[in-house]
């Protein structure tokens, strides 16, 4: 290995997302390819290793101990072996297995107390939970066959959906498994601490991956996992290639530690830059602001930290923190006055007053508070075509699902249609240019978007609901302050109902707005969109920054096993 090559790119390494546990991989296939530690000729060769648990086994089977074993059906040999250093061979684990079996197959008695029965969740972290709550009476533990009982030196081995997880039982402690955890006994002659390492290989995870059976829930059959094909040192090898693994591996625990002492401080750091923004002092606002925006870059160092930048400008947007105020623009109450004469709907009149007077938090001169009632000719959600699949057609008027709408605008790849006839009598549910469209059930909750300005007819499921504005351009605004954590709080505190949720209209037109006047409503959507594709920069920067420290590292591992192109390795690390 070229532990050189590596140290000296490290640093540019270290932020790749996978880094230490492809590094952990990686010591695990060198060591299964004998190329982690030197060899020594004077080793006794592994042939002789398998010689000497082959009459290990043959008197145990004269003793009655163990049973014979059956042959290995040809099916299940491995196709992709490597040359292998001088005096290793390839066994299948059979071969260097005293036994391989799972726990019983029938249901075991429940018991208050007793023997602990351990399931696959008990060992899916790898290391072994004695203290669960299950547990099976001494007489059904006594009963069990011996093979079936793990005993200090077996190895366990999930077999059913988290499969391939090898876990060394190290105490005498008495339990018993499910039938979903396999039972490995290995020879007292080979280290089992090798076989555990060489058990978490890819080169063994990928074997048992081709045995595998079934859909839902992979499992790995017990003569499929006896096929496994392994590569075997000589025993003073495997020792010393796990006095190596070792110490790799506590190499990367360290690195692995240093990464998130690292993470935490510049979560940390980002964190209280942004709740200073989001909590302002008015008199270091500007300041804050300023440090914010300067320090994010270098503190942001995932693609998906970006998210609480976002959050954070439109925090800011709704509360009139992002832009300045002009005395001199048309105030709000005139602004609504106006949406109220162009409405022409008397009876959402009292609602304006009352939202008037108060909100969960103080604006700026010239601000109001109302609510999306008070502002909008048009809320609620969509409905359910009548007449079932039939009223879809191949092409017609789109009906857009809560799958076609995402904060960035409506993306129609999988769009339904309706037939025009439909449409016209769902007419009620009609869309139109400047809406704004949000999702208000499921997974997908609090999702909207803007209808563009020259999208045509459409129609919404009941999933989705209508917001329209009596002054369409107040829609970017409202799409702002829909977006934001004040508002989306509001979406998921009032949702009803089991399972998907749920917005009612009556609600929702009572969610408070905090309203700018007009002219502050195009500066906050113009600073918006500018912070935003910032925000877009950064986020690609980021993601183009991750693929390449990716592709270096790709390209740092493999010149271990591989010559690879120095010009490539050195273009990588530009």
């Amino acid at each position: 290995m070229n532990a050189e090559r590596l140290l000296q790119h490290y640093e540019q390494i270290a932020d790749a997302s996978d880094a230490i546990a492809r590094l952990r991989r990686f010591i695990l296939d060198l060591a299964v390819r004998g190329k982690l530690v030197p060899q020594n000729p004077a080793d006794e060769p592994a042939s002789e290793l398998l010689k000497r648990i082959a009459a290990e086994k043959a008197r145990l089977v004269d003793s009655g101990e163990i049973k014979t074993e059956k042959p290995i059906k040809q099916a299940f040999k491995s196709e992709e072996k490597y040359c292998l250093p001088t005096l290793w061979l390839w066994a299948d684990l059979q071969a260097v297995c005293l036994s391989i079996t799972d726990g019983d197959h029938l249901p075991p008695p429940k018991a208050d107390k007793g023997v602990p029965f351990l399931v696959i969740g008990d060992v899916r972290d790898k290391t072994i939970n004695y203290d669960c709550d299950r547990y099976v009476g001494r007489a059904y533990y006594e009963k069990l066959d011996h093979i079936r009982r793990p005993r200090k030196g077996d190895i366990l081995y999930t077999l059913v959906g988290s499969f391939g997880i090898p876990v060394p039982v190290q105490d005498n402690r008495e339990f018993c498994v499910q039938r979903h955890i396999g039972i490995l006994r290995p020879s007292e002659i080979p280290s089992v601490r090798f076989l555990t390492y060489t058990l978490e290989s890819n080169l063994v995870f990928n074997q048992a991956e081709k045995f595998a059976t079934g859909i839902a829930q992979k499992t790995v059959p017990l003569a499929g996992l006896r096929a496994i094909q392994i590569p075997l040192p000589p025993l003073a090898e495997q020792h010393r290639i796990v006095a190596k693994v070792d110490e790799l591996m506590a190499l990367c625990d360290t690195l692995e530690a240093a990464r998130t002492e690292r993470e935490t401080k510049r979560d940390r750091l980002a964190a209280a830059s942004l709740a200073r923004l989001n909590t302002p002092d008015p008199e270091t606002f500007p300041d804050d602001a300023r440090f914010a925006l300067d320090a994010l870059p270098a503190l942001t160092a995932r693609p998906d930290q970006i998210k609480q930048l976002r959050q954070t400008i439109l925090n800011l947007a709704v509360r009139g923190k992002l832009v300045p105020q002009d005395a001199a623009e048309e105030p709000v109450k005139e602004l609504l006055r106006r949406i109220e004469a162009d409405r022409q709907m008397v009876r959402r009149k009292v609602e304006t007053e009352v939202a008037a007077k108060s909100g969960p938090f103080d604006l700026p001169g010239g601000w109001m508070w109302t609510t999306i009632g008070s502002v909008c000719s048009k809320t609620g959600s969509g409905s359910t075509p009548r007449g079932g699949k039939e009223v879809y057609v191949d092409h017609g008027i789109p009906f857009l699902r809560s799958q076609n709408v995402h904060d960035d605008g409506l993306r129609l790849n999988d769009v339904a249609y309706i037939a025009p006839e439909v449409h016209l009598r769902m007419a009620g549910t009609a869309v139109k240019a400047s809406d704004l469209l949000l999702n208000i059930t499921g997974g997908s909750m609090g999702r909207c978007c803007r209808v563009p300005d020259q999208f045509g007819e459409a129609n919404i499921s009941q999933h989705v609901a209508i917001i329209r504005p009596v002054i369409s351009i107040m829609a970017h605004y409202l799409h702002c302050l829909v977006l934001s954590p004040y508002f989306q709080a509001f979406i998921f505190d009032e949702q009803t109902g089991a399972g998907r949720g749920g917005l009612p209209k009556n609600r929702m037109d009572q969610i408070a707005v905090p309203l700018p006047p007009l002219a502050e409503q195009h500066r906050i959507v113009s600073k918006v969109d500018e912070l935003m594709a910032l925000c877009d920069q950064l986020e690609t920067s980021l993601t183009s920054a991750d693929g390449t420290r990716k592709k270096l590292l790709d390209a740092l591992l493999a010149e271990a096993l591989a010559p690879v192109d120095a010009e490539k390795l050195r273009e990588a690390a530009e």
